[in-house]
């Protein structure tokens, strides 16, 4: 089996369980952050619906440079965020489908302002930077909710608000 072709299923399990938080980040909930250094929940939201759209240039780019103006504003409703990530997903997914193993092995770095921050063969920074990224924010996420009394969407099994939707 293509490298491709196992990823694919992973990436469809992990962003539609990313979809179902985003739709309930709750809007008169934006504002509200854990800790003066944490991101708002808008901002770390925002954050997570953009990080699917690095896959895009991860497997048709050989680099990636984050430095310069920030241009991922922060979503204004729901679903703006929602949509976004709906894109960025599509985007993404449409990338990855029949990528060969070659391709996949390709190297690729990550630059801020032309400074290398790493350069790994692209199937792990697709793991890395891409998926298991999304993950770790989608948790922070996850408890930002559980802050707020919003219930939390089953992940890998039950959560305590519901029965897994999977």
């Amino acid at each position: 089996m293509a490298i491709a072709d196992a990823l694919l299923p992973e990436f469809d399990h992990e962003t539609g369980v990313t979809r179902r938080l985003l739709e309930r980040v709750p809007e008169d909930k934006f504002d509200w952050r854990p800790h003066p250094k944490s991101y708002s929940m808008i901002e770390l939201a925002t954050h997570v619906a953009t990080i699917p759209s690095w896959g895009a240039p991860t497997l048709t780019q050989t680099e990636l440079d984050l430095g310069g103006p920030n241009q991922n504003t922060a979503a204004a409703s729901r679903a703006d965020l929602v949509s976004r990530f709906d894109k960025n997903v599509a985007d993404t997914r449409a990338a990855l489908v029949g990528k060969t193993d070659a391709e996949m092995m390709v190297v690729w770095s990550l630059k801020n302002n032309g400074q290398t921050v790493f350069t790994m063969p692209r199937a792990a920074v697709w793991r890395g930077f891409v998926l298991n990224h999304m993950v770790h924010h989608r948790g922070q996420l996850s408890v930002y909710l559980r802050l707020n009394e919003v219930p939390v969407p089953a992940m890998y099994g039950p959560s305590a608000d519901e029965a897994p939707n999977f």
